[in-house]
């Protein structure tokens, strides 16, 4: 079946384009963070965060809306970096993993992030692919695209990140 606004290519294919331009269209992408700065972040669900961040040149704050991938703990959170490591908010974090998250509508958390290894991010998008199959099924296309290479089941380019809220003092 082919697309007319795209002459040759599937409709599947032709929703990942789309899907991954809009992934980078900066003002689509930012609307989310008025949301938790409205304190109306619970309206995104259970499965998206906000990180604050640090600008490892500019010491400002910075905040990006992310998909929590797994939650195996209470107190942590794991997401996925859908541009791989050249993503400002991944590189930031790794020069300062000292982090803000935001849930819901609640107030922030102080955390700590650290990148998981391959072997641990293969667990992650594992689980992922099972809890929520129609979701990867459609999101997997467009994150191989703005990757720029395929996702196996093991060995993934996909870089994960736990976040480790840390318990506020008594």
């Amino acid at each position: 079946m082919s697309s007319r606004k795209y002459p040759g290519k599937s409709a599947r294919n032709a929703l990942t384009d789309l899907g991954a331009r809009i992934l980078r269209s900066r003002r689509l992408m930012r609307a989310p963070i008025w949301l938790y700065r409205a304190g109306a972040g619970a309206l995104l669900g259970p499965r998206m965060l906000m990180l604050e961040h640090i600008g490892r040149r500019s010491g400002a704050p910075r905040h990006v809306v992310l998909e929590v991938v797994d939650h195996p703990e209470p107190d942590v959170y794991v997401v996925a970096s859908g541009f791989g490591t050249k993503a400002q908010w991944f590189r930031n974090i790794t020069a300062n993993p000292q982090v803000r998250v935001f849930l819901g509508s609640r107030a922030p958390g102080q955390a700590t992030a650290r990148v998981l290894d391959r072997q641990a991010a293969d667990r992650v998008l594992a689980g992922y692919r099972a809890r929520h199959p129609r979701a990867w099924s459609r999101m997997k296309g467009v994150i191989e695209q703005t990757l720029g290479e395929p996702i196996t089941d093991t060995d993934t380019p996909l870089p994960m990140v736990e976040l480790q809220l840390r318990s506020a003092a008594p």
